[in-house]
């Protein structure tokens, strides 16, 4: 069952006078994502795996491994469940086997943006423990949990109070010394906008604390502070052959952004920068080419028996050269050594789609695929919501119910627009083309429900249904940059009472649709801007999201 989200504990008063009156609640018979993009459909070569191995919203990955198990976990900023956890045995098929936060008394985000709460995380296993650190912004800073089964549970966080600034990483000594480095306002004032600088300290895990006069400087500002290099982040310390290496994101995360690599003999020296910097980089690469992949950078490294060395890292998929709604994703790359320094991809080179996997490691295909084309769809059959769907900011999910092969959402007056939780479940937009639809019951008067295509509070578009004075009706909101707005509304035929909806999506375009029974799909409207769900419109960190919502409408 660790496919599935519990539910259990978190509805002790689920089936009590919650839902006293179920017809008050949006009823859903099934949803169907279907995503099929042209790179994608190239045909597989023998022995090679497709890149990004996670595609769509799976920013800032770190990854650790068990023996023969790889575990990876990405930043999830406001969403809950939060931190996903995926397991693969072949670097390549990733299952989504759980969440680090599951419950309240970890963290909840109430009154955050959804580019705010949970950023880049470093997940590590040492001596049978499993360590996540990393940052909740605006609401207690860098913290630590753990876990002997990465799946879950995890424990509540451990606080890091003298630790400031994001991205913290966990570093375990051969000598049994444990290190955190991490992002953070470099000494003295900062230069120009965007100087970082990357700390040191040293940590305690038995008291659970650091060691406060250990603090010290690794880099600042970057590669060369005189070319005034920006946003020095995402750090990560490894050890090999005596040399001790620090990986660190460069560039911001837009189209400048990179991975760099610096060395020393011994933690209380100078880091010295590698020449060949950046190690990963696109920014240099033409921006007309076809298919481009942009923005890559902020990389972890993992060994595996055979010595060769492997790099994840984010990167983000574009439409007409600089649009991207899917968000930054986990793509992998060999990582080449070379007089000492390692290298992920040499500068001028795009990051290709195919490539040879592993070859130490056996492939392992996984049950539900986080990558290529592929159909996803929920009946919602099952006594607990599917690990794939999620929702926003806190854990209270009383307007959520699973009864009768349907999900039933009671409508709330929280709307997409607000930083409180709506009654929305949504899963991870994987795909440039892609197909989503559902079936539902029209809600009950003075509520709406249907599908959301979410980016943030403000850049979003919703297909609903909703009872009016005069009867019923579907209508369709977009949100760019402002409250939402109606762009147009139909009124229904009297008699049914059940519909389905449709959106697709390719690239900047969107189609929306809706089907009467017996009928078929009639296209509502015409086609609509895309690109108001891109990160380039949009801002923020996050990728889209698409699914099924339901809200309380001021005019019955």
């Amino acid at each position: 069952m660790r496919h599935l989200w519990p539910l259990c504990a978190l509805l002790c008063s689920f089936w009590q006078s919650s839902w006293a009156a179920e017809a008050a609640s949006a009823r859903f018979g099934w949803f169907q994502y279907q995503g099929e993009d042209a790179v994608f459909a190239v045909p597989l070569k023998v022995g090679h795996y497709r890149n990004p191995v996670l595609a769509g919203f799976f920013p800032d990955p770190s990854i650790t491994r068990k023996g023969d198990d790889f575990y990876l976990v990405n930043s999830s900023f406001s969403y809950l469940p939060g931190l996903p956890i995926l397991h693969s045995k072949d670097l390549v098929n990733w299952q989504l086997i759980g969440h680090a936060l599951t419950r309240p008394s970890q963290f909840e985000f109430t009154g955050a943006g959804l580019s705010r709460g949970i950023y880049a995380p470093t997940l590590r296993y040492h001596q049978g423990t499993f360590y996540l650190i990393g940052t909740v912004v605006d609401q207690g800073g860098n913290f630590i949990l753990t876990a002997t089964d990465p799946a879950g549970p995890w424990s509540d966080p451990i606080w890091l109070p003298e630790v400031g600034g994001i991205d913290p990483d966990l570093f375990f000594d051969e000598d049994g010394k444990v290190y955190i480095s991490h992002n953070d306002a470099p000494p003295g004032e900062p230069l120009y906008e965007g100087h970082r600088a990357i700390w040191l300290w040293q940590f305690d895990p038995v008291a659970k604390k650091v060691n406060p006069e250990s603090k010290r400087l690794l880099v600042n500002g970057g590669v060369d502070i005189r070319q005034q290099p920006i946003w020095i982040e995402g750090p990560h310390l490894y050890k090999h052959n005596g040399w001790y290496y620090l990986l660190c994101a460069e560039g911001g995360t837009a189209d400048q952004h990179s991975a760099v690599i610096f060395r020393s003999r011994s933690l209380s020296e100078p880091f010295v920068p590698a020449r060949q910097n950046p190690i990963l980089t696109q920014r240099d690469l033409a921006p007309d080419r076809a298919s481009p992949i942009t923005t890559a950078g902020h990389a972890d490294f993992i060994q595996l028996d055979d010595g060769s060395w492997w790099a994840v890292f984010l990167a983000t998929r574009a439409y007409q050269q600089r649009y991207s709604n899917l968000g930054r994703e986990t793509y992998l790359l060999p990582v080449h050594w070379q007089d000492g320094w390692p290298q992920i991809l040499a500068q001028g080179l795009a990051i290709p789609y195919q490539l040879a996997s592993p070859a130490s490691l056996k492939p392992q295909p996984v049950t539900v695929p986080q990558t290529g084309n592929f159909v996803w769809r929920d009946e919602f059959a099952a006594a607990a919501l599917d690990l794939n769907w999620n929702w926003l900011r806190q854990f209270d999910q009383s307007w959520l119910q699973l009864k009768d092969g349907a999900l039933h959402l009671r409508a709330k007056a929280d709307r997409l627009e607000s930083s409180g939780q709506p009654a929305f479940i949504g899963r991870r937009l994987q795909h440039l083309r892609f197909t989503a639809s559902t079936a539902l019951q029209l809600p009950a008067v003075g509520q709406s429900a249907g599908l959301v295509l979410l980016q943030n509070e403000l850049h979003h578009y919703y297909i609903g249904a909703r009872r009016t004075a005069s009867g019923a009706e579907v209508f369709l909101e977009q949100a760019k940059g402002a409250q939402a707005t109606q762009l147009l509304a139909e009124q229904l035929p009297a008699g049914p009472q059940e519909l389905q909806l449709k959106v697709t999506g390719a690239g900047a375009e969107l189609s929306f649709y809706y089907q009467l029974p017996g009928q078929g799909w009639q296209a509502f409207g015409p086609v609509q801007d895309g690109t108001v769900l891109s990160t380039q419109v949009a801002g923020g960190f996050v990728g889209s999201t698409l699914g099924l919502y339901s809200r309380l409408e001021d005019k019955p």
